[in-house]
């Protein structure tokens, strides 16, 4: 255990001081509207847009990386890109493995999606996605979790019957249930973690704080919340 620990310091050390000019951005695009894969094949969203104009503020060259979700903390910290911009909600759990920038959205309600209005949330099958706060949510309500790898599969176990609701963030939801006939919100929403934020290794405090300029630059000017009005991805500040 303590060679683990010493090699992924190692690594984290190494990655930060080896940073070059051009500052690799990783996402999961797969996540819309904060992150997805548009027709031309190209990382879009709001994700996309924020994360271009907070490389241009910060006077940096930034290019997209697109990893899954459950190796996207592993892969920051072995180097494989320099930050993660992806929907990742600020929890103290990530932060004693990665560091964070201010948040760019407030916290977005998480909300309950099933087929039928007498689901019991409490008490019965819930779908999260693996590694997020509304899983370890679910895993200490009493409910009985079901994780799965994407997004997109935990709508398909409601669909299908292999869970009774789906817990997730209520902006990714609310268009899936406004174009589908017989998926729901159901239950009271709920409030978990500290906003969304940036990905770093806690190597890198100077990338860091040139981000957390750039996105205080855009709460001053009033162009995030223009952004996050326009992505429809949580509530303004």
């Amino acid at each position: 255990m303590k060679n683990l620990i010493l090699t992924t310091a190692a690594l984290a050390l190494t990655a930060g001081i080896a940073m070059a000019d051009t500052v690799r951005m990783g996402t999961e695009g797969a996540y819309a509207p904060w992150n997805f894969i548009n027709d031309a094949g190209e990382i879009d969203g709001f994700e996309r847009e924020l994360g271009d104009e907070l490389c241009k503020r910060a006077n940096l060259e930034c290019e997209w990386v697109k990893n899954d979700w459950d190796s996207i903390i592993p892969n920051l910290v072995s180097g494989n890109y320099d930050v993660i911009i992806a929907g990742m909600s600020i929890t103290d759990e990530r932060d004693e493995v990665i560091d964070f920038t201010q948040n760019y959205t407030p916290p977005d309600p998480s909300a309950y999606v099933a087929l039928s209005d007498d689901v019991d949330v409490a008490g019965g099958v819930v779908a999260a996605q693996t590694g997020t706060i509304q899983a370890g949510y679910i895993a200490e309500s009493g409910a009985t979790l079901v994780e799965f790898a994407s997004p997109e599969e935990t709508i398909a176990a409601v669909r299908n019957g292999e869970a009774d609701a789906v817990l997730a963030d209520k902006s990714f939801l609310a268009p899936i249930v406004e174009e589908d006939g017989e998926l729901k919100f159901v239950a009271d929403d709920v409030p978990l973690g500290g906003g969304v934020g940036m990905g770093i290794r806690e190597s890198d405090g100077e990338l860091k704080e040139k981000f957390n300029a750039a996105i205080q630059s855009m709460k001053d000017d009033g162009s995030l919340n223009e952004l996050i009005t326009k992505w429809e991805v949580s509530s303004t500040f």
